[in-house]
């Protein structure tokens, strides 16, 4: 039986209605939701019900941005991923006007992040800025081939196209949501077959400009000379935040104190349900609850690359890359700043964290992904599939190392 052969015989297999899709990745997402919403619970229902509020407010409402993204994540994944093909230039010329605009709304907390929605609630566009900037990176890249090596069309477009972006971000201001952004384009952009000192200059100028945001803003310096003292040493700004997650997370042991039982909440760590609900979800469930959440995201990990690996065409490719690298990367940014391994910035856990742009934008993200595994590649075809960062012809590492092992095994079958 022939390579073809078995193809056909593997798309004809009856799926009774379902879509074919990494069924896996679905269950780490639905299980991240369920962690979310119970430490939502655990830690907003005694604030509420102390101040006299409605004590399930809260959980409810993030019950309804969880419900919301996974109404968005089963449109996008029965939605074929090539159509964000033909909206990315669409979506990316409504995005920047949007960034620019949200630079003259009312600031909060000295910052101007969000739009006010007639007093309903607000919306955070950087988080459905890194969904659509995502794609159209994918598209952009996708298209130069070959030519994406030479630095007048390749290297120098792609650097003021993704600093023209993340400056919009930065002046908001909110760094570390630029370099979110920035850490997925790069690594969009070695994949996409970019010369190797090409992406070590894009690491070394990206760098260079971090360091200088950081040291003419006296806030980002603060955090920065907290980081590298002692913060258990100093009485408050973000050292104080660093020293009371790090309180919190070793208060919870391995097993940890028991949902609902936590007592940083009670006014001790700051934002313990937004950018600090790693070292809640410590305090209460253990070393061994974010061992746990650790695990997940690395599985999360292991998929979205996996789909990435075996994807067809460069856009799709591309778009899985990125979409992981999102996720991943910020998970990882929160988990760090929990346990100080990296210097205080404020970003929220996804699926986990409480608020409702993060979260659809994050859950919709994921349904493309999904899209992509059910029509970018047929899994059950490419279980062995990888990446081949050696790849040298000038296109896309990805589909490269499907070409040689495709041929080789065509080769077989005919033989």
């Amino acid at each position: 039986m022939t390579i073809r052969q078995r193809e056909h015989i593997q798309i004809q297999t009856p799926t009774f209605g379902l879509p074919r899709v990494d069924l896996l990745l679905l269950a780490i997402i639905i299980i991240l939701l369920v962690v979310g919403l119970l430490m939502i619970w655990s830690i907003t229902l005694p604030l509420n019900a102390g101040a006299g509020r409605d004590p399930f407010a809260d959980v409810i409402k993030q019950t309804g941005f969880a419900f919301a993204g996974l109404v968005a994540l089963f449109v996008a994944m029965r939605v074929d991923y090539r159509l964000w093909d033909r909206l990315a230039v669409p979506m990316f010329a409504l995005t920047v006007p949007v960034l620019i605009a949200l630079l003259f709304a009312d600031p909060v907390n000295g910052a101007r992040r969000w739009f006010n929605l007639l007093g309903e609630g607000t919306i955070q566009p950087a988080e459905l800025a890194k969904f659509t900037f995502i794609v159209y990176i994918a598209k952009w890249l996708s298209s130069k081939g070959a030519k994406l090596r030479q630095v007048t069309y390749g290297l120098i477009p792609f650097a003021v196209l993704v600093g023209f972006v993340d400056g919009l971000i930065v002046l908001q201001p909110n760094l570390s949501t630029a370099i979110i952004l920035g850490v997925c384009a790069v690594t969009m952009f070695f994949i996409a077959g970019a010369d190797i000192v090409q992406f070590l200059l894009l690491i070394v100028g990206g760098g260079i400009t971090v360091a200088l945001v950081v040291l003419r803003t006296p806030y980002l310096l603060e955090r920065l000379t907290g980081y590298f003292g002692d913060p258990l040493a100093v009485a408050g700004g973000a050292s104080y935040h660093i020293s009371q997650t790090i309180i919190a997370l070793g208060s919870g042991g391995f097993f940890g104190r028991g949902l609902g039982m936590g007592a940083g909440k009670f006014g001790f760590v700051p934002t313990p349900q937004t950018d600090s609900i790693f070292a809640m979800l410590g305090e209460e469930l253990g070393l061994v609850g974010t061992w746990g959440v650790l695990a997940l995201f690395l599985a999360l990990a292991y998929r979205g690359f996996h789909i990435a690996a075996k994807t067809r065409d460069p856009f799709g490719q591309l778009l899985a890359t990125g979409i992981t690298v999102w996720l991943v990367f910020q998970a990882f940014v929160n988990m760090g700043v929990n346990t100080a391994s990296i210097p205080f910035t404020g970003v929220p856990l996804p699926f986990i964290s409480y608020g409702g742009s993060a979260m659809i934008a994050a859950l919709g993200a994921v349904g493309v992904l999904l899209s992509i595994s059910r029509t970018g590649g047929e899994i059950e075809k490419e279980k062995d599939a990888s990446f081949a960062f050696g790849w040298r012809n000038g296109g896309a590492r990805l589909s490269g190392a499907r070409r040689r092992r495709g041929t080789a095994e065509e080769r077989r079958a005919r033989d």
